[in-house]
């Protein structure tokens, strides 16, 4: 069991969530989806997750204990499951159903799958006209790529994202970097759980829903900020960035973004000369001169530990950090006195998961605790939203449209 961080977040759980009383369908795996709907779940938002018979992928993802996925339950706390085979006409006969009852459908199939299952969002908008349907992919709904598969990876990849960073390496580096990092997921679903809360507002003005289509390509551009302007306009030089200082026991980011702040680095340091240095007078003279700068920090720090640097900076008002593990970081006084993570329990020991970025003074934004296994809450969920019996339910399992684990 992970080390707990903090305490569970008791005093929020009785404040209300901004979308209780939401109901969303969940057809998404991976990452970006499930990254968008427990965002929602954290609101209070009824999440049911619509699984194959064999679940989504990352239920077998490492780390693992007991047979469960902790990667598995971070992304999909507090959110139900329902298990289905859409192969089967009766099953998605249950989720034309089920989307007369609920106000959210979230989608990531590669573009065309939902309508051959005759889930598209033209089908069930004239059965819900108030349904936000938002599609998630890798290039679109529509277009020459909008059928090539996307993952992270690739899309980091075609986006420019690995190619930019490559240009930003020192040295003779020519193989694009390796990165384990799926930015384009938690991108482009943070980014879907925003359209949809715009698209929730529309509804409840004018009763009348939409369709979002979220393209993580498109996502990953936006990413690019300074990227996108330079290359329309080339830089004369390279644009000089912060690296990592070392100190004699580790690394740490100084940051002296504005006059100010270099001033208060050269003060900090006990270098108040290099203020009126020609060198670095001004932030373009600085920025001729930037190696020079970063070869004075070295030295600065060459004989002090890295927390020292810190706190020396930190008191001069310089910003400045260490480089901290993910375990290291998830102690932090900041992190800790936030409540910035919840424990959870997936029937195999209590754990960590972060909560949302954001919080709200009078509505709660937290994980939930549980987290459902394969197919947990199908019986129920179609006898309290659709009044089905328990012969009905039995015949749905015994055609195998619906599944049960167990």
């Amino acid at each position: 069991m992970a080390e707990p961080t903090t305490n569970p977040i008791a005093p929020t759980a009785a404040k209300p969530g901004v979308l209780d009383g939401v109901r969303v369908l969940d057809f998404t795996a991976m990452m970006s989806g499930p990254y968008c709907t427990r965002l929602m779940a954290d609101l209070g938002a009824e999440v049911i997750k619509v699984e194959p018979p064999e679940g989504d992928h990352i239920r077998l993802r490492p780390p693992r204990r007991q047979g469960r996925s902790t990667y598995f339950a971070q992304l999909n706390a507090g959110k139900k499951s329902l298990a289905l085979d859409l192969k089967k006409p009766e099953a998605v006969a249950l989720v034309r159903e089920l989307v007369g009852q609920c106000d959210v459908l979230v989608e990531n199939y590669r573009p065309g799958v939902m309508q051959r299952l005759g889930l598209d969002y033209a089908t069930l908008a004239a059965l819900n006209p108030r349904l936000v349907y938002c599609s998630i992919s890798g290039f679109g709904q529509e277009g020459s790529w909008s059928g090539r598969s996307a993952y992270a990876p690739v899309l980091h990849a075609a986006s420019g994202y690995d190619m930019a960073n490559l240009d930003y390496q020192e040295g003779d580096v020519e193989r694009p970097l390796k990165n384990g990092i799926f930015v384009a997921d938690v991108l482009g679903g943070s980014l879907a759980f925003g359209a949809i809360q715009s698209a929730l507002f529309r509804a409840a003005r004018t009763g009348e829903g939409d369709h979002i289509d979220l393209a993580l390509m498109d996502a990953m551009l936006g990413l690019l900020v300074y990227e996108c302007q330079e290359a329309q306009f080339p830089a004369e030089r390279r644009r000089p960035l912060y690296r990592p200082t070392k100190a004699k026991d580790g690394f740490l980011l100084i940051a002296p973004v504005s006059q100010n702040n270099f001033e208060a680095l050269a003060r900090g340091t006990g270098h108040p000369e290099w203020i009126t240095d020609a060198r670095f007078a001004t932030s373009q003279e600085r920025e001729h001169h930037w190696g020079a700068l970063m070869q004075l920090l070295d030295d600065w720090a060459a004989d002090r530990s890295a927390a020292q640097c810190e706190a020396e900076m930190n008191a001069a008002g310089v910003p400045c950090s260490r480089y901290f593990t993910v375990r290291e970081a998830m102690k932090l006084p900041p992190l800790v006195e936030r409540q910035a993570f919840q424990t959870i329990d997936d029937g195999a020991g209590a754990f960590q998961v972060p909560n949302p970025a954001f919080r709200f003074a009078r509505t709660a934004a937290h994980a939930r605790g549980s987290v459902s296994e394969l197919g947990a809450d199908g019986p129920a969920l179609l006898g309290s939203l659709l009044g089905l019996g328990e012969e009905r339910i039995a015949a749905l399992r015994e055609s195998r449209a619906l599944h049960v684990r167990g």
